[in-house]
């Protein structure tokens, strides 16, 4: 999961994601000066970290936070760092 945060591209993703909450692929391309095919490849990263959560409606996959990882992701960095909880 640090893996895939650690590339600004996904973790611009990933605040883009967090902010509206579910985007379909083109949305998120637009928010980026990538072209699809790399944006969907930062979002095949993202996906297998666990990060995030694509489902397929029509002709286009909407993309949503997996919150459920994320939080897991948030207290083990607590466990991590204590000391350092807001």
């Amino acid at each position: 999961m640090l893996r895939a945060l650690g590339n600004p591209v996904r973790f611009q993703i990933i605040e883009f994601l967090a902010q509206k909450k579910v985007c379909i692929t083109s949305n998120i391309v637009d928010a980026t000066p990538l072209a699809q095919s790399t944006v969907s490849q930062h979002l095949k990263v993202l996906r297998e970290a666990g990060l995030i959560r694509g489902e397929i409606e029509g002709p286009a996959t909407s993309y949503c936070l997996d919150t459920e990882n994320i939080r897991w992701l948030k207290q083990q960095i607590r466990l991590w760092l204590p000391g350092y909880s807001s």
